[in-house]
């Protein structure tokens, strides 16, 4: 694949080669997803939705971390749907975990439904933010805990294929989007990581985890 075509596979894994592309990201993302997880303070009879969940390895750390939790997971990726309700066939089968076909910009939920959302390097690719977080507070209860988790932009500019449809962000870029889109009580939380290898550069990582609470 050429950058253009990884950057479009990392927008919407699709086909084959979309499936490739969830199994590295599970890889490349993995401390992220799981500190998303453990900041999302999960607890029991959450509802908890994911935007853009990939395949959905990390689903079964989520649903294992506090009892009687459901989980839905929302993508526009037909593949990564199909990936996810098979990696997580057990779940689907007793009700935990649902995944839906849809565009974050018009989620096909009902309103006040979740507890908790997150979504982890999607923000790039909103192509309108407020809207999209307008879907995510309307669909989440008031008071309900939303976090988004990006690489930060001196990591994220290192990266070839960058130039091919991503809007990088600054920690503090994401906080104003949201304190201007109805929520409050915002955190940043920045976790190093070790160095990866991606396309024959080493490169030091980060995870930025930015959280908000859905005013009334």
């Amino acid at each position: 694949m050429d950058f253009k075509e990884v950057a479009e596979q990392l927008h919407k894994p699709e086909g084959e080669l979309g499936k490739q592309v969830g199994e590295k990201m599970n890889h490349t993302n993995e401390i992220m997803n799981l500190s998303c997880i453990r900041l999302l303070t999960p607890e029991s009879n959450d509802t908890i939705l994911e935007i853009g969940m990939g395949n959905g390895l990390f689903c079964k750390y989520l649903l294992g971390s506090a009892p009687r939790i459901r989980y839905t997971g929302c993508d526009f990726s037909e593949t990564m749907i199909q990936e996810a309700t098979q990696v997580n066939q057990s779940f689907v089968e007793t009700g935990q975990a649902h995944f839906l076909l849809g565009d974050a910009m018009a989620l096909p939920l009902a309103d006040n439904l979740f507890t908790k959302a997150f979504t982890v390097n999607t923000l790039y690719f909103w192509q309108d933010p407020p809207k999209v977080l307008a879907e995510i507070r309307r669909v989440l209860q008031p008071g309900g805990k939303l976090l988004i988790a990006i690489r930060s932009k001196e990591v994220m500019q290192h990266l070839p294929f960058v130039s091919f449809g991503f809007h990088l962000y600054s920690p503090d870029e994401v906080s104003e989007l949201l304190s201007q889109n109805g929520f409050a009580a915002i955190s940043i939380h920045e976790i190093p990581e070790p160095e990866q290898t991606i396309h024959g550069q080493v490169l030091k990582m980060d995870s930025v985890i930015i959280s908000g609470v859905r005013v009334v």
